[in-house]
Parts: C-alpha cells; sequence; structure tokens
C-alpha cells in the first residue's frame, strides 16, 4: 500500500497547520511500511494546500527515511517542461531512488487560475493540452544524463534537467480516462487510475492500458496500481463519521456549491443534504473504503484482486472532531495505522 495527500486545511487550521499534518502523517506511513507517498497538484481552492508537489516533496522527503514521495500528480500542461525536468531531477541527485514523478494533463483548479498558471507557462489552456503527449517526451529525455540536444538558428545545443545526474526518478502517468491509459502504453509506461476521484471506468481503463501496453527500454511489462478514499476507525460508526466531512466536500465539488475549507465532524454533522443530492452522495460513498479495520482491510484486499494491481494508494480522507490539535490530523494517521495491520 501506498498514500495520497492532498494536504487538506480544516476549518479549525492555518496553511502551516496543515503542512505540519501532513509532514506528520508522512512520517507515520513511512515508519509503517508505506511503499511511497504523493502529494497532488491543486490551486486556489480553500480545503487543498498541495499547491505545489515539488517543494511539499522536498520537505516530506527530508522529514522522512525510506519512503518513496513524488506527485500525483504535476499537472504538466501548467508548466513548462523543463521547470517540471528541473525540479524532479534535483529532488532525485538529494534524495536517490525516493523520487517519483507522476504527470497529469487535468488543470487542477477553476478556468480562471488554470488560464493564470497556463498562461505564463506556454499559451492558453487548449494549446497546453493538446501538446500534452510532446511535453511528456519532453520531461523524459531532458531528465536523462545525457540531455537532449535543442536546435537553434543552426547550431545544437546542450540542455540537460541538471549537471551531473547519475539516476532519474520513475516517471507515471496518472489519469481518469482512457487517454493516459492508452498514451502510457504507447510510450511504455507505467500507469495509475485516480479511483478515489472517477470511482467509474476503472477496470475499462486498466484493461486499456494492458492490452495495449508496448514495452519500453524503461518497463518491460505493464505497471499499474489505483488510488482510493479511505477512513477507517475502531468502529464503522465512527468511520463513518470521519469520512463525512470529505463527502460533503465532494459533493459540493460535483454539484457546483461553494467551497469552503473542510469542516469539522461536528459541522458536517449540522448540514443537510438535499433530498436531490442524496443518490450522489451515496453512489460516491459506495465506492471509498469506510469501516472498522477487519472490514476496511478486506475492502482494499477486494479492490486488489478485482482490478489485479499490485498496490493500492490510500487516500486517506478521515476528518477531525472539534478540539483537535491543529498541526495534526490523528485520525488520517489511525486511518493508515489500522489498515497496516
Amino acid at each position: 500500500m501506498s498514500v495520497l495527500d492532498l494536504v487538506p486545511v480544516r476549518s479549525d487550521q492555518t496553511t502551516s497547520h496543515a503542512i505540519a499534518s501532513s509532514v506528520a502523517l508522512a512520517r507515520a506511513a513511512d515508519d509503517l511500511g508505506y511503499r511511497r507517498y504523493w502529494v497532488a497538484e491543486h490551486h486556489n481552492m480553500p480545503a487543498v494546500a498541495a499547491t505545489n508537489p515539488p517543494v511539499m516533496i522536498a520537505m516530506l522527503a527530508a522529514a522522512t527515511r525510506s519512503i518513496r514521495v513524488g506527485s500525483g500528480g504535476m499537472m504538466l500542461p501548467n508548466h513548462a517542461p523543463l521547470v517540471v525536468a528541473e525540479q524532479f531531477a534535483l529532488l532525485e541527485a538529494a534524495f536517490p531512488g525516493r523520487i517519483d514523478l507522476g504527470i497529469g494533463r487535468a488543470p487542477g483548479t477553476d478556468p480562471v487560475t488554470s488560464f493564470a498558471l497556463r498562461h505564463g507557462a506556454g499559451g492558453v489552456s487548449d494549446e497546453a493540452v493538446s501538446r500534452f503527449p510532446e511535453y511528456v517526451d519532453n520531461v523524459l529525455a531532458m531528465m536523462e544524463p545525457e540531455g537532449v540536444g535543442l536546435a537553434v538558428n543552426g547550431r545544437t545545443h546542450p540542455l540537460r534537467a541538471t549537471p551531473v545526474a547519475t539516476s532519474v526518478p520513475t516517471i507515471w502517468l496518472l489519469g481518469s480516462s482512457d487517454y493516459s491509459a492508452r498514451l502510457a502504453a504507447e510510450k511504455g509506461m507505467p500507469y495509475v487510475f485516480a479511483h478515489h476521484f472517477s470511482g467509474q471506468g476503472t477496470a475499462e481503463a486498466l484493461e486499456l492500458y494492458r492490452s495495449s501496453f508496448r514495452p519500453s527500454p524503461e518497463l518491460a511489462e505493464p505497471r499499474t496500481f489505483l488510488t482510493v478514499n479511505a477512513a477507517v476507525a475502531a468502529s464503522d460508526e465512527e468511520a463513518e463519521a470521519l469520512a463525512l466531512p470529505q463527502l460533503l466536500a465532494m459533493l459540493a465539488l460535483r454539484t457546483g456549491q461553494p467551497l469552503t475549507p473542510q469542516r469539522t465532524v461536528e459541522e458536517a454533522e449540522k448540514v443537510e443534504v438535499p433530498e436531490a443530492h442524496r443518490p450522489l452522495l451515496e453512489a460516491m460513498r459506495s465506492r471509498w473504503v469506510i469501516g472498522g479495520p477487519e472490514r476496511a482491510r478486506d475492502a482494499v484486499a477486494r479492490l486488489a484482486a478485482t482490478y489485479a494491481v499490485d498496490e493500492v494508494m490510500i487516500h486517506p480522507v478521515a476528518g477531525a472532531h472539534e478540539g483537535t490539535e491543529p498541526a495534526s490530523s490523528p485520525a488520517r494517521e489511525e486511518t493508515l495505522r489500522l489498515l497496516a495491520g
């Protein structure tokens, strides 16, 4: 098992508190033997502090001993490929053998913020997304120790992400549709399906990836896993209560409601969900791992068997009760401990 972290910000937290909570969570995951710890890229969201994965990865890798740390993912159309290659080549040099670069093509934000990000990084949104396969190739090439040759004014200039690289991060493609599955298979790259966000089309995307896979020098056969939201507690009832704040946040996102910092459990329990929204809430909840330890571990094992993956990435979504120390997220840590057995 591995961990996905969006660095959530609760209504009782500052950004500093949220970062401290995630550092503690990463240390717990490291101690518990989780394989990797990824942080996502989201912008201009009141409940998400994960705006800059490379900065978070540097902090988390420095605070842990052996767990792999990476992005889940870097939204490549938001950035110049050379900048991403430089950032992750430097991280790999600082923490050799421990860095993953997960790449996605979604905006990770609203259209206005997306424009602000991409206007300075190579064009408008549609152009950046359409050039995604080219950008992936650029990052792959620039990251290699020998670099690439850039032709300018009839001369070829050497271009390297870092002067003397001795290793490169493992580079993954991420997606919640068949687009990235097809592209990862074509390029012979490892692939992750965002089951925690979509929950639909998982089997189809993984089958497309496996059936279309073309071996590459870096990867001889398909390599994939999936992500899942999880809230685990001593009892099923407590797990359900802890999952409610994130369920309401996702419901707001899916129904166009105003986004807010993540509620405490007590705040969430006071929210009246409109009858029209209850089917969507239940549909989302049914795809999450919520319950006591044995029930939750069984659910994760069934997911792994159903989709024939060797790894499941846990997104611990358990919220917090009022009065919780702001610089901590004990229920998220407990989710990881109980799943690890």
